[in-house]
């Protein structure tokens, strides 16, 4: 596998078109981050890190859905940066998402964060993917 992250927003992406409930992702470490923060801004409803088995573990996400329409929290969830070409931006240039309803998430030297933690920061990086 050449990219682990599209890989990751693949399936996640798969199994909400699918609507299913639980999807199973191998884990990482920019994984988890990416998990945690999409868990902390309400686009996915749990998740489990489970080490057995696979060396690296797996990542359980219970996605979310509204619980009488069953429309899904993830609208959409794009890759920006890819292995082919990097997409990088300054402090000052860092991407709103639909005018900050959405939110993109960058990996800084200061740790994965959400495109509004890395303003707040004063700390640009690589713009990983964005979600809404």
């Amino acid at each position: 596998m050449t990219d682990p992250i599209s890989d990751y927003l693949t399936r996640v992406r798969n199994a909400v078109a699918a609507k299913h409930r639980i999807v199973e992702i191998p884990a990482s470490n920019l994984k988890k981050e990416i998990t945690k923060i999409l868990f902390e801004k309400g686009y996915i409803l749990n998740y489990k890190f489970e080490e057995e088995g696979n060396p690296q573990g797996i990542i359980k996400i219970a996605l979310k859905y509204h619980p009488v329409s069953k429309v899904p929290a993830i609208k959409n969830l794009s890759r920006i940066s890819k292995p082919g070409l990097r997409k990088y931006t300054q402090a000052d240039n860092l991407p709103r998402v639909i005018n900050g309803l959405g939110i993109a998430i960058i990996s800084t030297s200061k740790g994965v964060m959400t495109d509004k933690e890395a303003r707040k920061e004063k700390v640009g990086g690589e713009v990983l993917c964005h979600v809404y």
